[in-house]
């Protein structure tokens, strides 16, 4: 940057706004909630988990079937898989000896479908 050009993402103020922030204040969620979310956001910041998540939207699967669509060992996706269910995001069936997995809700795919079209704009 051309040291004469103005940095205008900096704020150079020294005053705060009491009222603004006193209302935003009334409106943020509890700190535990927050805590959860990004705990939540963690979970998707792995390919492989967004790869399985886009894959139960089409059909519930059983480890054997998403190691071979993502060329992965039944291990590593078992250990994908136990972190979206502690998460909440999966949740999984026996059908004798096979353990069918699928989304635990709609809200999973809301919010796969909300990042989706956020990082497609």
């Amino acid at each position: 940057m051309n040291s004469n050009t103005p940095d205008i993402d900096k704020c150079d103020c020294t005053i705060i706004h009491e009222d603004i922030v006193a209302e935003v204040r009334q409106h943020m969620p509890e700190e535990e909630n927050l805590l959860d979310l990004a705990d939540l956001f963690k979970v998707f910041g792995d390919s492989t988990r967004v790869k399985i998540v886009c894959a139960l939207f089409q059909s519930e699967m059983c480890v054997c079937d998403i190691a071979a669509l993502l060329g992965m060992t039944k291990s590593a996706i078992s250990h994908q898989l136990r972190v979206l269910k502690q998460s909440k995001l999966v949740k999984n069936r026996r059908d004798g000896k096979v353990v069918y997995y699928s989304l635990d809700d709609e809200h999973v795919k809301n919010i796969f479908d909300q990042g989706l079209a956020h990082v497609s704009e």
